[in-house]
């Protein structure tokens, strides 16, 4: 109050009045700042003022603005109750020249409480800053608040531009980026096109915001349609409008295309750049199409455009997906030898390629590397590699490597966590699997279907099924919607377990769900069925999965041809085999090992050594239950030649 009373005393001792601040035509007198009541005078009531009382409301928009120049930030904000909507707008254009202070005065007095007319007027105005983000800020803001429809603000803005004499469409770019920035955009397209009804032409940089959300959100056809009105409009498309719609090529797989265009941009005078030919080069290596990726890095050197680190790091990544594991680790070196500075999803992207083929040691190699050219290992690089010690049974390696990740300042993720808690159940540890479990809740992170998923693994290992199936109902009751594979955990859990009435429950609530099951639900019952000797049963699951669409594979045909051949029923086994190999599929050592075992349980042993020949004759190399079943073979055969001679 003190900052209050020394500003009031001293206006008041002035002798001289001060000049009026001129309020534009047709806007009505406004209430005296100490009034009793925040609502605005009317004009009828204005023309009946006494001078006396107009010269209060005059002082009193005096007094605001004093207030403002000076920074009495604190008077203004008592005085908030008796600022209405008509003295604030008129503040605001009294400001307009000086869209600091009116941003500031707009900061102090709760922007969120004007009604949308006034925050337009005062949106207006700081777009006259040098600075965009003010504005857009502020505009967000509107959006946001619902108080009106993006088509009302747009009018609201236009009346404001209009009274501020604004010539330039910035306010209306910068509604239209707010849009696509808040994944608004077809309310962005809705001003694009009000804009076009006034006759004005958004910049090029608004039409490629709306592109480039297009092209983020996949909507590929609506990203033409805007091209196509565009091109109507006659705004001429900037390198970087090109670049976006040469994505959007690369997207829809239109790759030919893609590359013809770069013909389209230069017989407009526009020269593509190192972005244009990267987004094709990477759209190439996505689709395991490397070779075509190399034609357009040959293409772009002829056009003098040299490569940067992630033309080279999108190469990598496509021949690390085909498994050329040494091409990637020549380039990466040719890479480095051009002076070009690798990046950490280049280093991540080799050692994922060296986890997944088993070298391990290569893949810490570059991990080292990176440490040693200061480039830190990322969350992701030690998720890659604890996944692979765990894979390879390492897990003492693997706890390791989690304890580093936390001296290194690193937090582990939801990726993380999952990896540990998929590892520890593989191994059938359920009580670390479980410590994880409730690490990442005190930790605030969410554990996922994956995560579930793990833990009703490792449950149904341990044949804790009851607790498999109370976890299974829990997670259901969380909201999480079950999928396949989590359901094919539990069902694997019953049939294991010899509980088939309960996976078949499981199929059926399946259905209820609508989750559609898969070839590995269906393997999974066969097998049960199998085990239990049932193999006619199984059989019918067979011709249920190809009634549903369900295409067996090979795992279909060699458990029915394994369930055949443990009861000794030769001639099934090798109808089955027959079919198999009339769709296609070639027999596996497990085809072979089946029938082997059961041509040896009926002492047809000279059956199954033609089939042994046979495997090895396709390049089949037979392993230790081969031999095992033909050695039990010729111990059956001996000791019912011994019964026969004792007759």
């Amino acid at each position: 109050m003190k900052a209050y009373k020394v500003l009031s005393s001293q206006i008041l001792k002035k002798q001289t009045p001060k000049p009026v601040i001129l309020i534009p035509h047709g806007h009505s007198i406004f209430s005296a700042l100490f009034s009793s009541t925040s609502q605005p005078i009317t004009s009828d009531q204005s023309q009946s003022l006494s001078p006396n009382t107009s010269q209060t409301s005059q002082m009193s928009l005096e007094l605001l603005l004093e207030s403002i120049r000076s920074s009495q930030w604190h008077f203004i904000k008592h005085q908030l109750p008796n600022l209405d909507p008509s003295l604030i707008s008129t503040v605001l254009f009294n400001l307009h020249k000086t869209p600091e202070l009116a941003l500031q005065f707009t900061s102090h007095i709760e922007f969120h409480r004007l009604d949308a007319k006034t925050r337009c007027l005062a949106i207006a105005v700081a777009s006259r800053l040098p600075s965009p983000k003010p504005t857009l800020q502020l505009l967000k803001q509107i959006v946001s608040s619902d108080i009106a429809s993006v088509t009302v603000i747009f009018d609201e803005l236009a009346l404001a531009r209009e009274r501020l004499g604004t010539s330039t469409t910035i306010l209306f770019d910068l509604l239209i980026r707010a849009c696509c920035e808040m994944k608004r955009v077809d309310e962005g397209v809705q001003c694009f096109y009000m804009m076009k009804e006034k006759g004005l032409i958004p910049k090029i940089e608004t039409c490629n915001d709306i592109l480039s959300t297009f092209l983020k959100l996949n909507r590929i056809e609506s990203a033409w349609l805007l091209y196509a009105e565009m091109f109507k409009m006659r705004i001429k498309s900037s390198i970087y409008t090109f670049n976006i719609m040469i994505n959007v090529l690369c997207k829809e797989g239109k790759l030919k295309k893609a590359k013809d265009f770069i013909g389209f941009m230069e017989n407009l005078r526009i020269k593509p750049n190192v972005v244009t030919y990267n987004t094709i080069i990477h759209s190439y290596c996505s689709r395991g199409r490397v070779e075509g990726a190399r034609l357009v890095l040959n293409a772009m050197r002829s056009k003098g455009i040299g490569p940067d680190s992630y033309t080279y790091s999108s190469l990598i990544s496509g021949m690390c997906k085909e498994k050329r594991l040494e091409e990637a680790s020549e380039m990466f070196e040719k890479m480095k030898e051009m002076g070009l500075v690798p990046s950490a999803v280049t280093y991540n992207t080799l050692i994922d390629g060296y986890c997944n083929k088993g070298d391990l040691e290569k893949a810490f190699c570059y991990r080292d590397e990176m440490v040693e050219r200061g480039i830190l290992p990322t969350v992701s690089s030690y998720n890659l590699l604890v996944h692979a010690l765990f894979m390879d049974c390492k897990m003492g390696e693997a706890d390791d490597l989690v304890k580093e990740m936390g001296e290194k300042g690193l937090v582990p993720d939801q990726i993380t966590y999952n990896i540990l808690i998929n590892g520890y159940s593989r191994c059938g540890n359920v009580k670390k699997a479980f410590s994880f479990h409730d690490e990442m809740l005190t930790k605030g992170i969410l554990p996922t279907r994956v995560t579930y998923t793990s833990l009703i693994y490792v449950l149904s290992r341990q044949n804790r099924m009851k607790e498999a199936d109370d976890l299974f109902e829990k997670i259901l009751s969380k909201g999480i919607a079950a999928d396949v594979v989590m359901f094919n955990a539990l069902i694997h859990g019953h049939c294991a377990n010899g509980n088939m009435e309960r996976a078949f429950s499981l199929l059926k609530e399946m259905d209820r769900l609508n989750v559609p099951p898969d070839d590995v639900t269906y393997n999974t019952l066969m097998q049960g069925h199998c085990r239990e000797g049932r193999v006619e049963e199984a059989r019918e699951l067979l011709d249920e999965m190809k009634r549903r669409g369900i295409k067996p594979d090979h795992i279909s045909f060699n458990t029915l041809i394994s369930g055949y051949s443990r009861r000794g029923d030769t001639k099934d086994a090798l109808r089955v085999r027959d079919e198999m190999l009339s769709i296609g599929f070639n027999p596996t050592l497990l085809t072979y090992n089946a029938l082997i075992q059961g041509f040896c349980k009926n002492q047809e042993g000279d059956l199954a050594e033609d089939l042994l020949k046979e495997m090895i004759s396709k390049g089949i190399t037979p392993d230790d239950s081969t031999y095992l079943s033909l050695i039990e073979g010729m111990g059956n055969f001996d000791h019912s030649v011994e019964s026969c001679n004792s007759c």
